[in-house]
């Protein structure tokens, strides 16, 4: 969440601000700003809004400067408004801070300022870090910002600049910073996809590092002052892959671009019927796996329990990465934490792998970005290879979740002397292949989807393995429609949630063939006796369900461990198209960024 971008070198900095602000958009968008260096003075230009408002404002003509920073907010204290804005200025004018994360300790700061006779004007808790540099500057920013720092708890990603400093000091600590690389000029971002117009060569920070950028070298040092070493890295990603390619919105591209990223995770793992993964551990020595993360990671991780304990017979929890270090969680070295995140830089999920690590137990990733801190902090890590995803609600990132999951179940199957099931093999070939014939049907979808942008309610049902698919549609659809949707198991549905269906509820059964098929054909009669309205997603040809629905969706049949995957695309669908139909803008859901790097 929050969007962060600079840039120093012997050009305009605007064009790259903001281009760097549009790539970061997903990030947060109820406001926009950026501050510059002119003759030694700051210039800081602020909206409330999308970063076309800061383009049309008048003063934005006048924006120049080889250096500047700029921020594209999520907000977290202080509603959106122009005040709240990033940058935020000191009393004197002269220090400008983008701040991402978030300061716990900050009215105590602030109440000590105050009394110092700073002027803070925002509900921020980030404007006090400006006031905070200020206090200790003596001419010198980094060693300002050194003091600063030993005062702040919380988690912050940040970028500062002094009118009269030819320089960029950026910190991180739980909120994820990297520099850029380029020629006789250099650029600091929250993510990498701001910057793959510029360069391709960066280095990431971790947390407790401070970094001094110039235009044409940087240093790194510990919160200490210690030197660091940092090696400089190559981003694989192409800027075309964060461009829409005649779609109408990221978010339907990265559902159509699914059989590509699952091929992707596949590739190069399954050989000769064997599962290749370098991981460093033994599955049999784990006694017990936790799997944990949060949104639609969670749910794949719900379904990975499913397949996990299926395939290798070990127990397997799932907690919410939110929940797991409040608890004193019981796990040993002996256990294996797997903790499931597309960006790598969620904080709830750090925070349960730290807790993890903490107290010795194993610990793997699967994650989308190369880099990023869960990938560079595990022992073991699955990379999803999934490209980028930048729509808010993730698609692609789940079905390759699923996928890797998958390959992790049948490679402990095959550690622990057991055969990889031929079956699944033999359907993973073939997988991407059924999933562009579902896309196929898209335009049924979205005949569907407008007989339902008037609903208020929505409920979503599974069984089995797809009850997790349940509260992931129910989870799109809220995210991007704005539509109240609850998912449930089937059978859970005549303890509560029977006494909401009439003939204005729809609701939605994940109704593929399985061993539970019997079982949710009766769940399917208990809400036709009641007059819902009924969208089943079923196997083809299957005439029982089909008369009982009022909309079916077919997809084509598969090995029921593999169902999820398939499963859940006509329901990322659905959701999409309600919210297109509806004029919400699905890679813009409100209140909602794409990497919450803040508890």
């Amino acid at each position: 969440m929050c969007g962060i971008i600079g840039y120093i070198g012997n050009k305009n900095s605007i064009p790259t601000l903001i281009k760097g602000l549009e790539r970061l958009e997903y990030r947060g968008y109820d406001s926009a700003g950026i501050c510059t260096i002119q003759n030694q003075r700051l210039k800081n230009l602020k909206v409330k809004g999308r970063i076309s408002g800061l383009k049309k404002n008048l003063e934005f003509k006048n924006l120049e400067g080889n250096i500047g920073i700029a921020q594209t907010r999520w907000a977290t204290h202080g509603a959106p408004s122009k005040i709240n804005a990033h940058p935020h200025l000191d009393c004197k004018g002269e220090i400008a801070i983008v701040h991402n994360g978030i300061i716990e300790n900050y009215q105590a700061l602030k109440d000590i300022l105050e009394k110092e006779g700073h002027k803070i004007v925002s509900a921020t808790d980030s404007e006090i870090i400006a006031h905070l540099i200020e206090k200790f500057y003596q001419g010198d920013l980094e060693r300002a910002v050194m003091r600063a720092l030993k005062l702040l708890e919380g988690a912050f990603g940040l970028a500062i600049i002094h009118a009269k400093e030819p320089k960029i000091v950026v910190v991180r600590k739980g909120s994820p910073l990297i520099i850029g690389k380029g020629s006789n000029e250099m650029f600091v971002a929250s993510d990498a996809a701001a910057l793959l117009d510029q360069t391709r060569k960066v280095v990431y920070l971790q947390d407790n590092e401070l970094a001094t950028v110039t235009a044409n070298s940087f240093s790194v040092k510990n919160l200490d002052g210690k030197e660091i070493e940092k090696e400089i890295e190559e981003i694989k990603w192409t800027a075309g892959q964060i461009e829409k390619k005649g779609y109408k919105h990221f978010m339907l591209k990265e559902i159509f671009e699914q059989p590509q990223a699952l091929e992707n995770t596949l590739r190069g793992r399954i050989k000769e019927k064997k599962i290749k993964l370098s991981l460093n551990l033994d599955p049999n020595s784990i006694k017990r796996i936790v799997l944990i993360a949060c949104g639609t990671s969670w749910h794949a991780c719900l379904v990975g329990k499913y397949i996990i304990e299926k395939l290798t017979k070990i127990p397997v929890e799932v907690d919410y990465a939110s929940e797991f270090r409040y608890r004193n969680p019981l796990v040993a070295s002996q256990d294996l934490l797997i903790t499931i995140s597309q960006s790598g830089e969620t904080a709830d999920t750090l925070g349960a792998l730290k807790e993890a690590e903490l107290k010795r137990a194993k610990t793997l990733g699967i994650v989308n970005v190369v880099g990023s801190t869960v990938s560079r902090e595990v022992d073991s890590g699955i990379f999803l290879h999934a490209g980028p995803e930048i729509g808010v609600a993730s698609t692609k990132a789940f079905t390759c979740q699923l996928t890797a999951l998958t390959l992790l179940a049948l490679y402990f199957q095959q550690e622990k002397g057991i055969s990889p099931d031929k079956e699944i093999l033999e359907e993973l070939k073939n997988i991407s292949k059924k999933i562009q014939l579902i896309l196929k049907e898209a335009d049924k979808i979205k005949a569907v989807a407008e007989g339902f942008t008037e609903n208020k309610n929505f409920l979503y049902l599974g069984r089995g393995i797809n009850f997790p698919v349940a509260l992931e549609g129910a989870l799109k659809l809220k995210e991007i429609s704005y539509i109240h949707a609850e998912g449930y198991p089937a059978a859970e549905m005549k303890h509560g949630p029977i006494a909401l269906i009439d003939k204005d509820m729809p609701v939605v059964f994940v109704a593929t063939r399985d061993q539970t098929y019997n079982k949710i054909l009766s769940n399917i009669e208990e809400v036709k006796a009641r007059k819902g309205r009924i969208i089943t997603v079923i196997s083809k040809e299957d005439s029982k369900i089909e008369e009982l629905s009022d909309f079916i969706i077919k997809i084509p049949e598969t090995n029921e461990l593999l169902s999820p995957i398939l499963n859940v695309v006509p329901l990322q669908l659905l959701a999409y198209y309600i919210a297109d139909l509806k004029n919400i803008d699905p890679d813009r859901p409100r209140n909602l960024a794409k990497s919450v790097t803040v508890e």
